[in-house]
């Protein structure tokens, strides 16, 4: 990756995703913070960049608002607290940019919001038509009505659907450590850093730690998992410290930070769409000439499917197992759950006698296909 590619100022749609400990502390927001991380936000759009805010921090605020106590909360008290924290923190947002003439528009996804089609369109379309009104889409998750994603979610993950719905280029992921490290750098002082990792790997997704504060849900392990969202769908990513003012002026100023470049070959939207956004329903075993043939970029026949599991629908996504059981992939089905079941290890041309209509040739067609690479190699 070149150093001009190292640059926010090279990218034209950017993603910059806020963690709660960065934006709040003790219940109170860091107004001075949040005034410099706008301001380098509003000299990347006057640069010509286009700008989204995935923004952590409505239950962090809420705590303190509503004077819930420290430690873990229920889950109706998380609920409240993001009701009462969204509405402080959207005026925040809206102040601030206020301040330099630009507007702000909220909008509260939950993950099933990129796991429906017509929901991801209707997003994506609020998204650019923000955009094209000169308006600062300010991104969260709808905590106070979500229940999983509360308890198991994560606004990097998040920031990476956001980024890959948007089809933006550069997704900045602020955190309170500048980077990736071969260790956590807390625990282990022989760490090394890493100042770009080319193809995220078994071996990188082994580095990542866990989360840690009671604000955060995330981690390095989900910011990883954010960068192989993100980079697949040709959305370059970079890991860097937002504890000091103005991070964004000065990652490009030259501060430390870890770039996960994009693949060679953005994913279409469609593709982007099955790989990191749809919620899989099912799990499909393949044999060894199966896994080969989708390699080569043919489509999955139902001779090369060993197993059927799931409860699916025609056109939802499942997953693609190997052999020996890795994940390689997934698709979207073109058969039910039960006929996906009569028609495995059979030859397309007995489908018609099987299921009692014609229908189509393949499992899953090419086009609907999603394969992760280094799982292939």
């Amino acid at each position: 990756m070149s150093s001009a590619a190292r640059s926010l100022k090279g990218h034209s749609r950017i993603v910059v995703k806020i963690g709660s400990a960065l934006l709040v502390e003790q219940g109170e927001l860091k107004r001075a913070w949040l005034d410099a991380l706008v301001s380098d936000v509003v000299s990347l759009a006057e640069a010509g960049a286009e700008m989204l805010i995935v923004s952590s921090g409505s239950i962090a605020l809420g705590r303190g608002i509503l004077g819930l106590p420290r430690g873990p909360l229920k889950l109706e008290e998380s609920q409240a607290a993001a009701a009462a924290g969204q509405i402080a923190l959207a005026q925040a947002y809206a102040d601030a940019l206020g301040a330099h003439g630009r507007k702000a528009g909220q909008i509260l996804l939950t993950l099933g919001d990129t796991e429906e089609r017509r929901r991801y369109l209707n997003a994506r379309a609020t998204i650019g038509t923000l955009l094209k009104l000169g308006a600062v889409p300010i991104i969260n998750e709808n905590d106070s009505v979500a229940t999983s994603e509360i308890r198991y979610g994560d606004n990097d993950r998040l920031a990476a659907r956001v980024a890959t719905m948007a089809s933006a280029d550069c997704l900045v992921l602020l955190s309170d450590i500048d980077g990736l490290y071969t260790a956590p750098p807390h625990q282990n002082p022989q760490a090394v850093f890493l100042p770009e990792v080319p193809r995220i790997t078994a071996e990188i997704e082994a580095m990542a730690g866990s989360a840690g504060s009671e604000l955060s849900r995330g981690g390095m392990k989900t910011k990883i998992d954010a960068g192989k969202i993100a980079t697949a769908a040709g959305t370059s990513m970079v890991i860097t410290s937002g504890k000091e003012l103005n991070p964004l002026k000065r990652l490009d100023d030259g501060a430390r930070g870890t770039w996960f470049p994009a693949l060679a070959t953005p994913a279409s939207a469609r593709k982007a769409w099955i790989g990191g956004h749809l919620e899989p329903r099912g799990q499909i075993g393949l044999d060894a000439g199966a896994v080969r043939a989708m390699k080569s970029g043919k489509s999955l026949l139902p001779a090369g499917v060993t197993s059927v599991t799931g409860s699916f629908m025609r056109g939802d996504a499942v997953i693609l197992l190997s052999p020996e059981g890795r994940t390689i992939g997934r698709g979207l089905i073109a058969y039910d759950a039960d006929e996906a079941q009569l028609i495995a290890g059979r030859n397309s041309r007995e489908i018609e006698a099987i299921v009692g209509y014609p229908g189509r040739a393949e499992m899953i067609h090419r086009d609907d296909l999603v394969l992760e690479l280094p799982a292939l190699e």
